[in-house]
């Protein structure tokens, strides 16, 4: 299909790119692509905490409808194949999980199919749909504040499970002969939670990005030791292959940010070339979490290749950050300086020099 309208345009860019990664796509994927299921929120409907998936939405209903509506033409005219996805929460219950508020039979089954490539051979499709209907891990959180037990009535617990009676410490949720594996080595996670009969994903609230982040695992503790013997026996291989992966991502970054650099000066021929450079090493650079490592950025999106040299002329050719220094509030000081991001913008767009180099055209005020 050809996109018309600006939210046709995003949908089959958010359906195209999760085509592209998974080899699959659904109506989960391409809502999160949209960005309308904050990540936060998405992940307490999938621990069992939200009550349905529209109450997350930063959309109304028949916003969501509008955009699967485009998604379902966009798939037949692609000639997806079709199969059946299960979502369950991720509680010891495994409950499914829910969709809409009003509960509709129709709406919630089309949830519940994922679209693959019709070229996938009938065992790649098999693989897939093995790998989508895997149930949720179990999920303990480390509260940032104390909680009161619904089971016991303690208050010092440093970790805690939600069931529908609230929030229970380990004791009372049956996790409590686990031991805490901190995340950080990944074979040592990966061996003992295959050696652990029971496991349970440990997360926190990160505040600063507004995300439950991993921070490791409960697993049993024979199936630590096991894997720590396993993990010596082949430590030197292992290093090996570390090294080998690190060149490999050096490389493969190197050249995504040349690339990025590339289409930064294409869409703005005035932005100097070692400016674009600039840019793009920085909002690329891994581990960042900026907008050249999200998704959208490796895609090259304009709105995200926008954004990320906004953000570039926000803090170096304005007083932006002497603004924060001086403790003007953010967003007025982003009010006060969004007029001369567009002159720097305008500038750039038209081939001209701005005040020392930047990027694109008019002004979205991402984070950064």
């Amino acid at each position: 299909m050809q996109p018309a309208t600006k939210l046709e345009r995003r949908v089959v860019n958010a359906a195209e790119q999760a085509l592209t990664r998974h080899r699959h796509v659904s109506p989960l994927d391409v809502l999160t692509g949209l960005g309308w299921l904050p990540p936060g929120p998405l992940t307490e409907w999938r621990q069992g905490r939200a009550p349905h998936l529209e109450a997350v939405a930063v959309v109304s209903p028949a916003r969501v409808a509008d955009a699967l509506e485009i998604f379902h033409r966009w798939v037949a005219e692609r000639g997806l194949r079709s199969g059946q996805v299960e979502h369950v929460a991720a509680t010891r219950d495994r409950r499914p999980l829910r969709f809409t508020a009003a509960g509709d039979g129709a709406r919630e089954q089309a949830y519940h199919v994922q679209w693959v490539p019709a070229e996938l051979t009938e065992q790649q499709r098999e693989r897939l749909t093995t790998r989508q209907n895997k149930p949720p891990d179990l999920v303990v959180v480390q509260p940032l504040k104390a909680f009161t037990c619904a089971g016991c009535g303690r208050t010092d617990a440093d970790m805690l499970m939600t069931e529908d009676a609230g929030a229970v410490c380990l004791a009372c949720a049956d996790l409590d002969h686990l031991v805490f594996l901190p995340a950080g080595d990944a074979a040592l996670t990966r061996r003992a939670r295959q050696a652990s009969r029971l496991s349970a994903v440990v997360v926190r609230f990160s505040r600063s990005r507004r995300r439950h982040e991993r921070q490791g695992l409960l697993v049993e503790r024979a199936a630590i030791e096991q894997a720590e013997q396993q993990c010596l026996s082949d430590e030197e291989a292992r290093a090996r292959r570390r090294e080998r992966d690190r060149q490999r991502r050096e490389v493969a970054d190197e050249s995504f940010q040349q690339e990025l650099a590339g289409h930064i000066v294409r869409m703005f021929p005035g932005c100097p070339p070692e400016r674009a450079a600039e840019i793009s090493r920085h909002t690329g650079e891994r581990g960042s979490g900026r907008v050249g490592r999200s998704a959208a950025g490796r895609a090259l999106d304009p709105d995200a290749v926008l954004r990320a040299v906004v953000a570039s002329v926000r803090h170096e050719d304005t007083p932006y950050d002497e603004m924060l220094m001086d403790g003007v509030p953010r967003d007025e000081a982003r009010e006060r300086i969004r007029g001369d991001i567009d002159r720097v913008l305008a500038a750039w767009r038209r081939g001209g020099a701005g005040p020392t180099g930047g990027s694109g055209p008019s002004t979205p005020d991402p984070a950064c």
